[in-house]
């Protein structure tokens, strides 16, 4: 969760101070700078999900540090849904082939999260099974 958490923050720092990057790095040709159309709200749109990255960030890494099982249960069936949404805007041509990569991201995040509630819930008696 702590690493999750901290890739998730540094990708929305990423995001804020260097857009470009970002969308490279999910497989988005950049726009040269003025080359952008009127109404284009493109660098709007990854502010806002930049800023919710850099937030979900931290919440992630504080939850990994108080050890917050019932979070780290809620992310598993989220983060499943996630990668359904990402995968299928691949899928119907709504994203580049390399955005898919943001949608395997979470779901192995999420496989990862609930294989290891089930060990820790196997490995101490009278744990409370995941949801």
């Amino acid at each position: 969760m702590a690493a999750f958490g901290v890739l998730a923050a540094a990708l929305g720092v990423v995001g804020l101070v260097a857009p470009d990057v970002l969308l490279t790095v999910m497989g988005f040709e950049p726009v040269p700078e003025g080359g952008r159309a009127d109404g284009d709200h493109t660098l709007v749109f990854l502010t806002a999900s930049s800023m919710a990255a850099l937030n979900m960030g931290v919440y992630y890494v504080l939850a990994a540090l108080a050890d917050w099982k019932a979070f780290f249960r809620w992310t598993v069936p989220f983060r499943l849904l996630t990668c359904a949404v990402f995968t299928l805007a691949v899928v119907t041509g709504r994203a580049p082939a390399g955005f898919i990569g943001v949608g395997l991201w979470e779901g192995l995040g999420a496989v990862v999260t609930g294989l290891a509630l089930r060990y820790e819930k196997r490995a101490v008696p009278g744990a409370q099974a995941p949801a």
